[in-house]
This record gives C-alpha cells, sequence and structure tokens, in this order.
C-alpha cells in the first residue's frame, strides 16, 4: 500500500463493488424470474425461489458465492424440485440463465465516478468484492473504474476474519478505516464489529442472504445514504468523528 495520512482519522475508506458501484441484483433478480417461468411448466411456483434460496445457501461453502455457484444450484433445485421430471431442455436454458449473468454490461450507478474520484483525492481506496474471480475481475475491468483503486481484492467471504487479514496486510488499524457498501451484511457489520467505520449506500433490491443482518440503532461509526453523491461529505464527518 502506498502511503497513508498521517494524522488521525481515517486512513483507508473501501469500496464494495456489486450494487454499490454497478448494478448486479437486478439481473439475479431477472435470471431468478426465469428460472420459476421455466418451472412452472412442472410444479406450483408457491415456494419455487425459497426453494432456490435453500439450495444457494447451503451451497455457498462449496461453491463460493457469484453466477457459477447460482447455476449449479438452480440445476440442483430444478431436478429435485420436478422430481427429476424436468428435461433435458429446460436443463439447458437455465444453464443458457447463467451464460446471460456472466455476459451482461457492467453498467455503472449514477454519480459514483465522480463520488469515488472525490473521495479518492483525499484518501487512499481500495475495491473489495466477493464472488467468482474470473467474473469479478472482468467487471472490474469493465466498469472504467480500476484505475481510481490502489488495490483490488476478490475475496471468498467478507467477514470479520477477511477484513482483520487484509486490515493487517494494508497496514491500518480498524479504528482507521471506513468501509462502504449496499450490504450492511457483508460491507457494514463486519467492519463496525472490528471497530472501524461504515456509511451504507442501500441498493433498492437485496439478495435474501445479504439481508439477514443487523446493526444496532444510532451506531455512532454508520451513516446510511441515500445518494452516492453524499459520499465525500459524509465520509469527512466521520473522518472528523475519527480523529475526535
Amino acid at each position: 500500500m502506498a502511503s497513508t495520512p498521517s494524522r488521525d482519522g481515517i486512513a483507508l475508506v473501501g469500496f464494495d463493488a456489486d450494487d454499490t458501484l454497478w448494478r448486479s441484483q437486478d439481473y439475479f433478480d431477472a435470471a431468478q424470474a426465469q428460472f420459476e417461468q421455466i418451472l412452472s411448466a412442472y410444479v406450483d411456483l408457491d415456494d419455487v425461489l425459497q426453494r432456490l434460496y435453500d439450495y444457494e445457501a447451503r451451497n455457498i461453502a462449496i461453491f463460493g458465492y457469484g453466477v457459477k455457484g447460482m447455476a449449479l444450484s438452480m440445476v440442483e433445485a430444478a431436478v429435485e424440485i420436478t422430481e427429476a421430471r424436468i428435461s433435458a431442455q429446460d436443463l439447458h436454458r437455465i444453464v443458457g440463465l447463467a451464460k446471460e449473468l456472466l455476459r451482461h454490461p457492467v453498467e455503472v450507478l449514477d454519480g459514483v465516478r465522480d463520488a469515488v474520484e472525490a473521495v479518492a483525492a483525499e484518501y487512499p481506496v481500495v475495491l473489495i468484492t466477493k464472488g467468482d474471480l474470473f467474473h469479478q475481475e472482468a467487471k472490474v475491468r469493465d466498469s472504467g473504474l480500476a484505475d481510481l483503486f490502489r488495490r483490488i481484492e476478490v475475496v471468498s467471504e467478507k467477514d470479520p476474519p477477511t477484513y482483520a487479514r487484509l486490515l493487517e496486510e494494508f497496514q491500518v488499524p480498524a479504528g482507521r478505516f471506513l468501509m462502504v457498501g449496499n450490504s450492511l451484511r457483508s460491507d457494514i457489520a463486519p467492519v463496525l464489529a472490528l471497530g472501524g467505520w461504515g456509511v451504507h449506500v442501500p441498493y433498492h433490491t437485496t439478495w435474501a442472504h445479504e439481508a439477514g443482518a443487523q446493526v444496532e440503532a444510532g451506531q455512532a461509526r454508520m451513516r446510511t445514504i441515500e445518494a452516492i453523491g453524499a459520499l465525500p461529505q459524509v465520509v469527512r464527518e466521520l473522518d472528523a468523528l475519527a480523529a475526535a
């Protein structure tokens, strides 16, 4: 890592990628809707998406996060839910959904580049994302944002041990690290647990697996903003609190 500010306060700002910098969950939601449509020829639809999520949640430890893990879970769920009645043609359609997800364009969210550039002008910034390494690297490249970050880290999980390991590598104490992201579970709660700071930028849709975390009301080391354009000022405010 390059040198960080010598004064007290925020020394490093981390950014999440999917649904913080660019659209992602929208494409997954669309794929799940098509999956539901495919299975509608075989079964009642009352609990198809919940059962798919159950397979995904169980398989994370085996397949990891990302499109490929979702695709394998879709195939497994389709076979089980239809009691193996699903046709090879429809299984092929499900695999096609995954290929479409891997090829979808990277759509940077409005105001993101300006906000990241403004923060990067005052603080070192890094990108910390989880998922399939190949796919995440491709999205970072295609986003046109890679040049803004001093380091780009693709991790298998975003939990307190992972952040602690990264901060040790960065040589930044948790109390001087701020994370920006849309997921309380992956971006905010683990960093707060270590004594760091967080800016939550909610996205309009969230994967069920990311929706389960709770952060104590009135948490002084966290802010929630509705628009990314507010980020530079909020980072400055939290920086002042961290330095106090």
